[in-house]
């Protein structure tokens, strides 16, 4: 799942040391990374994606219910109109977002995967060129032109050596970065009313449910139950360690070094999955995933400074 939406910036004029923020927005980022690491392992015991990204969300359940709760403590009860936009936010950040990238993870990379998801703030932009008439500025365009060259060039790569699979993977991926810049675009306000931490907890749960009605709907309810047994810990693992608990290693860095140093700090995770893509997946990297690597990271930089 995709970097949450950011929090407020620290207190000016208070001091306080940046390192263990950086951390946390690091151990945050690798985190994320992983996941990609872990759908692509369970892949390899047979199971599908609707039964695969069920188990990821009925483990994850119970962790963002707690987060919603405790972070709705003491404030005031949601509205109807609340509910709503939690539940349109929830589809399109979590549950569309996800289950589209753990499509595309069957016919692509990781470390690609990583890639397509990092454009996430490229698509914010143009989403607010297109839907708010926001200003695009040329230094804004080169960024752009920058990050798309260099997932163009590892595409290229992954074609030849993948085939015309890599297409509908791709696709599939770029949906889901699509979909959770949705989100973020239209959850600023719902932000402001109901705080960060309190609105990931409700829309994850409204996608953690979606997850699991849709796999009731689509199979029959005793395959949960027959898959093999890594997939169950892998699912575990999955839910907790690069689901819920990044979720809240970021917005503690945000808490502490501001949302765009966390965010820049985050450059980080596209790397480490490229890592952990070669040392666990064993998949190849050679001079174009390195370059379309640098290309994406400069582009995304470039746009965060240009801002």
């Amino acid at each position: 799942m995709p970097t949450p939406p950011a929090a407020a910036a620290p207190t000016p004029g208070v001091a306080s040391p940046l390192w263990p923020g950086l951390l946390l927005a690091a151990g945050g980022a690798i985190a994320f990374s992983g996941k990609a690491i872990i759908v692509k392992l369970a892949y390899r015991h047979g199971v599908d994606a609707v039964t695969l990204i069920m188990l990821r969300m009925l483990f994850a359940l119970p962790l963002f219910v707690l987060l919603a709760w405790w972070a709705g403590r003491g404030r005031p009860a949601l509205t109807a109109r609340d509910w709503r936009v939690v539940a349109a936010l929830g589809f399109s950040g979590y549950y569309l977002a996800s289950f589209l990238d753990f499509l595309g993870l069957q016919y692509i990379s990781a470390s690609f995967e990583r890639l397509i998801l990092y454009l996430n703030p490229t698509l914010v932009l143009l989403l607010g060129a297109l839907l708010f008439k926001r200003r695009v500025g040329a230094r804004e365009l080169v960024a752009l032109a920058v990050s798309y060259a260099g997932v163009a060039l590892v595409f290229g790569h992954e074609a030849k050596l993948e085939g015309a699979n890599v297409a509908l993977g791709a696709a599939l991926v770029f949906g889901s970065a699509v979909s959770y810049a949705v989100y973020l675009v239209y959850s600023g306000e719902e932000v402001r009313r109901l705080g960060s931490l309190r609105l990931t907890g409700l829309a994850t749960t409204v996608a953690c449910l979606l997850c699991i009605g849709q796999f009731a709907l689509l199979r029959p309810l005793d395959v949960a139950w027959t898959v093999a047994p890594q997939v169950l810990w892998l699912s575990v693992l999955n839910a907790v360690a690069c689901t819920f608990t990044p979720v809240i290693m970021v917005m503690m860095a945000i808490e502490r070094v501001g949302a765009t140093l966390a965010s820049q700090t985050g450059m980080i995770g596209p790397m480490s999955t490229v890592a952990m893509g070669v040392l666990i997946l064993g998949e190849p990297f050679n001079g174009w995933v390195a370059a379309g690597t640098a290309l994406v990271l400069l582009g995304v930089w470039m746009l965060t400074r240009s801002r």
